[in-house]
């Protein structure tokens, strides 16, 4: 056989052997992308690509890399800020990944010196290679998986990154989609200027309370608030300031009940808080100390203090009220309390 025929054998065998691999990966991302596809959640989504690309491709770690400041701000609304992501991500901040990814495309380094300052310790002294793959919603990048290596070899510099940026566009649309959902879900549940629950989901709450209290016998309590002299605050210092007494108003009220309870936004300056197993005596207490705070906590403004309280009203369910003569009960007190001067 002549050195030329076994030249092209050779050459005919690595073609083969470079197709065969490249089939092989992807068949592994298709199964990826096909688990991926099904998840319902953000959380959900991360964690099966997290763990099925690891066990996929045996790397020795992989991690979600977080721009900070976010240019995409619901991703602070909660949907990125588990125990599971803060677990498994990290910040890095997005001047460094612009720089990371200039073009979007994916990054790879067996000099790993370069990327120290953002790889998690615990994969530092196991990492020879890195791949970063960059993540883009809403044309803005936004994020890059980092996977790590401790083959020298496994991510050079010279290598193709086709099946990467493959991974990253998949990626990024399932990502997209779930984020939207979640936010759209978000949205139909809370209030976007306060945060709290909105109307709708006091309304589900309060009938889940009834019916357990009608099955069990357990008792529970409402509340119902609103801001003192808010017409006044809006007239006086603008509804830029009416917006961030509600903030301040609902963020404490959040912080001041107990886990189990809950706070919803009803209209306006109005909140509506339900307390679980609690009786009217309790819920008396509850409207006490709420109002006791707000007398002496006023709210920073403006280098000052702005001086914020509440009216509160209480009502107990006995199991036979609806949901609206429990409201009403709670409503009316409150105004007797406005008028007697209690909790003003």
């Amino acid at each position: 056989m002549s050195e030329s025929t076994k030249e092209l054998e050779q050459k005919l065998a690595s073609v083969i052997d470079v197709s065969r691999a490249n089939a092989e990966i992807a068949q592994k991302l298709f199964d990826i992308e096909t688990q991926i596809l099904s998840c319902k959640t953000s959380q959900e989504l991360l964690q099966q690509l997290l763990s099925s690309i690891k066990d996929q491709f045996n790397f020795s770690g992989i991690c979600l890399l977080l721009a900070d400041p976010t240019p995409i701000s619901y991703l602070l609304s909660g949907n990125l800020q588990s125990s599971w992501h803060q677990k498994n991500s990290r910040n890095i901040a997005f001047t460094q990944l612009q720089l990371l990814h200039p073009e979007r495309k994916p990054y790879l380094t067996d000099n790993i010196a370069t990327i120290k300052s953002i790889l998690p310790k615990n994969l530092v002294d196991k990492t020879q290679s890195a791949a970063l793959t960059p993540l883009v919603i809403e044309d803005k990048l936004f994020g890059s998986l980092l996977f790590t290596d401790e083959n020298k070899q496994r991510f050079r510099p010279d290598l193709g990154t086709i099946h990467l940026e493959q991974l990253a566009v998949k990626v990024s649309l399932c990502l997209s989609n779930a984020l939207i959902r979640e936010q759209l879900e978000y949205m139909a549940h809370y209030d976007r200027l306060t945060g709290v629950a909105n109307r709708r989901l006091m309304e589900a709450s309060i009938n889940e309370e009834l019916i357990r209290q009608r099955r069990y016998n357990v008792p529970f309590s409402v509340l119902f608030i609103d801001c003192n002299k808010f017409k006044q605050i809006n007239d006086t210092y603008g509804h830029d300031c009416g917006d961030k007494v509600l903030t301040y108003v609902a963020t404490q009220l959040q912080e001041l009940i107990r886990e189990n309870d809950k706070c919803f936004r009803y209209a306006g300056d109005e909140f509506v808080i339900t307390l679980a197993s609690q009786n009217y005596q309790e819920a008396l207490l509850a409207c006490k100390r709420l109002t006791e705070f707000f007398q002496n906590n006023p709210m920073p403004y403006q280098g000052s203090h702005l001086s914020i309280t509440i009216s509160c009203g209480a009502a107990a369910s006995d199991g036979k009220k609806t949901m609206e003569e429990l409201l009403k009960q709670a409503d009316e007190q409150l105004y007797l309390h406005k008028k007697t001067g209690i909790g003003v």
